[in-house]
């Protein structure tokens, strides 16, 4: 009895671990791997307000976009069979180690135990879970609170935060810009949503090539090596998160507040591209899909020292 109690946890955490690797597959997508992380300051663990003003006039984006529209995510070209069919495998290969552990292998009731290769299998998920619930802690202890038309190839994206309903108290985006202005008498609203333009095209481009040297200027030390932490996977899988046709539909301030000798500014991105994985050697599509673009909305927190100082993403938030 004591043995069959045991054979069957065993089949629990293998069931466990198959859910750990769905999720895996889906983990990449995009710089930031389309999760909530980083530093907000104090307003960390508060959704980024919606934006309630109009929209003030936007650079035409880098390439050309569809007129906006429901924005939805496209699912994985050819992730639903092969998940289906590992699902299946893993399924017929969890029943056999169920009822063999249960003795009803072969008619008998004696019970056959657990083989080499279950032995083996077993080791492996141990390993598998452990490494997944590391990687897990590691992300969340950095976390505070988951399109391109310029670039071509790339890599994957956030960590989800825990955000109270409503956004934080402390005064609209204008009261917030004018307290900038006020140390910093040449900021220009149209010029810094241009600039959170810029600095998302090349984070974007640095992240499909798998070195983000160029734009360590441009990142906190904390996203820096979030980020990092996100292509030291791909790397490791032998895998390319490739971004293409980009699109920045509209860059929207949305949040503007001082703190602790720090400008904030969180502006919300709209922006279609196409999102796709490969593998490194065979060029395969792992997910993602190379001809249905992503849509999607982000909202960017930059930070920067008060007063004329250069400005460094510092969060990255899903909508």
């Amino acid at each position: 009895m004591k043995k069959q109690i045991v054979n069957i946890c065993a089949v629990l955490a293998a069931v466990m671990f198959l859910s750990i690797t769905v999720l895996e597959l889906n983990a990449h997508a995009r710089a930031g791997g389309s999760r909530s992380f980083g530093s907000r300051g104090t307003r960390s663990y508060s959704a980024p307000a919606t934006v309630s003003r109009p929209a003030p006039a936007t650079a035409p984006s880098q390439q050309a976009a569809p007129a906006p529209g429901p924005f939805q995510q496209p699912q994985p070209a050819g992730g639903g069979f092969l998940r289906s069919m590992a699902g299946g495998m893993m399924g017929g290969l969890l029943g056999g180690m169920l009822f063999r552990s249960l003795g009803m292998a072969g008619g008998g009731m004696g019970g056959g135990g657990i083989g080499i290769f279950e032995i083996i299998l077993l080791a492996g998920i141990a390993y598998l879970i452990y490494r997944f619930i590391r990687n897990r802690r590691t992300t969340d202890s950095s976390s505070t609170a988951y399109g391109q038309g310029g670039y071509q190839g790339g890599s994957v994206t956030p960590i989800s935060n825990a955000y109270s309903a409503n956004p934080p108290a402390g005064g609209d985006v204008e009261t917030g810009l004018g307290h900038i202005r006020q140390m910093d008498a040449s900021f220009d609203e149209q010029r810094f949503n241009d600039q959170v333009m810029d600095i998302f095209f090349k984070i974007q481009g640095s992240w499909m090539n798998r070195d983000l040297a160029p734009v360590s200027a441009l990142l906190t030390e904390e996203m820096r090596r979030i980020m990092q932490e996100d292509l030291d996977r791909l790397l490791r899988d032998r895998q390319v998160n490739r971004l293409e046709n980009i699109a920045v539909r509209n860059v929207e301030i949305s949040e503007a507040w001082q703190e602790s000798g720090q400008d904030y500014i969180t502006a919300l991105i709209y922006a279609n591209l196409l999102d796709y994985t490969t593998d490194d050697t065979s060029g395969a599509v792992i997910s993602g899909s190379k001809t249905d673009p992503v849509k999607f909305e982000e909202y960017w927190t930059f930070t920067r020292p008060v007063g004329n100082n250069p400005w460094r993403l510092s969060a990255i938030n899903q909508k």
